[in-house]
């Protein structure tokens, strides 16, 4: 790492540390603020996986033990966590927030989110309404002042009338939150979006409608002038772990569409940042006439404090053996998944893959990108990479 990269991450590092520290009280009005950073400011986000907020009251359980019996287990596991360890881990990033507030060099802005916010799977549309008006309270009340953002997740829409509960509820919120950077910004009125921080843009890619924002893309690209991009969106636009089928325009007839997507990517040497898979990735890709780098988290804790399980570190690991990190997953469709890291492993320059659920900070420091990995709900920096364009 260069000595100037290190110095700054020192920086920084010493905020996550103090913020363990904090007491857990309620912020002060001045370190919730946090107005849009201006073409030139350094600025930090804070940045969360999924989440799956759950109670069981959002659930019509006739429908769910009727339509959806393999998922009663999965759907009282989330509930548990809203319970127990979501709240610590929003009170970390509370803490962390005020800490790094202190620091002027690179205030936060906001906090970002990857999507499914929520767990989905209610039943009924005022189910679903209800259960994103939760989700909603339940944040503003554990993050206070805080600009909020988030893409939608496959969840965030899965169950009857749940497509029309995220527009109801998520996108008069998301346009509160938008305009909380960028007052007069333009109405949310979908999943696609775009928000202007500092040298950044960050564009929110609907990846349940995404031959729609494919094209939507395009365009935004065509009108970039910030110095970094930033691409959210829930699934892999790189696949990897046991579900190597799982990205964004997975299937054989949408071949022509993900090529588009990656060599967009590529020229436009963007940042991607994901989920889904429920797993701490990062991978630097070639494609069209450059290169990105998609850097991939989970933020669903069963317990407050975690240890990194299955890592595999270098392009040596990205091969079709990593589909055995889960090998009771899938076992008839062993040879398409193997398949496509043959065909995707000659453009990958770099590969991390850890079973680490956690959050992480991001720094955008000049023309630098820093990610720091935090485990759990804990402080301690796990593992720290740089995400803009010239990373070695």
């Amino acid at each position: 790492m260069p000595l100037l990269t290190r110095r700054r991450f020192l920086r920084h590092s010493a905020a996550l540390t103090l913020a363990a520290s904090l007491p857990p009280g309620r912020p002060t009005a001045s370190a919730a603020t946090s107005p849009a950073a201006s073409p030139d400011r350094n600025f930090s986000f804070l940045l969360l996986g999924d989440l799956h907020f759950d109670r069981p009251e959002h659930h019509d359980l006739a429908w769910v033990q009727r339509d959806k019996p393999n998922d009663v287990r999965q759907i009282e596991g989330y509930c548990r966590n809203t319970r127990e360890v979501t709240p610590q881990l929003l009170a970390t990033l509370r803490r962390t927030w005020d800490e790094l507030h202190r620091q002027p060099a690179a205030r936060p802005a906001f906090v970002l989110q990857v999507g499914d916010l929520v767990e989905g799977l209610c039943g009924s549309e005022e189910l679903a309404a209800r259960q994103n008006r939760e989700a909603v309270e339940f944040v503003e009340g554990a993050l206070p002042g805080r600009p909020f953002l988030f893409t939608k997740g496959n969840h965030d829409i899965t169950g009857p009338g749940a497509g029309p509960a995220f527009g109801q509820v998520f996108h008069p919120y998301l346009t509160t939150q938008v305009r909380r950077l960028t007052p007069g910004a333009a109405e949310v009125t979908s999943a696609r979006f775009t928000v202007d921080c500092g040298r950044a843009q960050f564009v929110f890619f609907d990846a349940y409608e995404a031959a729609k924002s494919l094209e939507w893309l395009e365009a935004v690209a065509a009108r970039r002038t910030a110095e970094h991009w930033f691409v959210v969106i829930h699934p892999p636009v790189v696949p990897y772990g046991a579900r190597s089928t799982w990205h964004v325009f997975a299937s054989p007839k949408e071949q022509a569409r993900r090529e588009k997507l990656l060599a967009l990517l590529g020229d436009q040497q963007a940042i991607v940042l994901g989920g889904h898979i429920h797993r701490y990735n990062r991978i630097t890709r070639r494609a069209g006439r450059g290169r990105f780098t998609q850097f991939a988290l989970s933020s669903v804790l069963t317990a407050p404090e975690v240890r990194p399980q299955t890592v595999l570190e270098g392009i040596d690991r990205y091969t079709p053996d990593q589909i055995s990190v889960e090998p009771s997953f899938s076992p008839t469709n062993e040879a398409e998944r193997r398949a496509v890291y043959v065909a995707e492993r000659p453009a990958v320059t770099a590969f991390e893959y850890a079973d680490l659920p956690g959050y992480a900070v991001v720094t955008v420091d000049g023309p630098q990108v820093l990610v720091r990995m935090c485990a759990g709900t804990g402080t301690t920096v796990w593992r720290t990479a740089r995400l803009d364009a010239g990373a070695a």
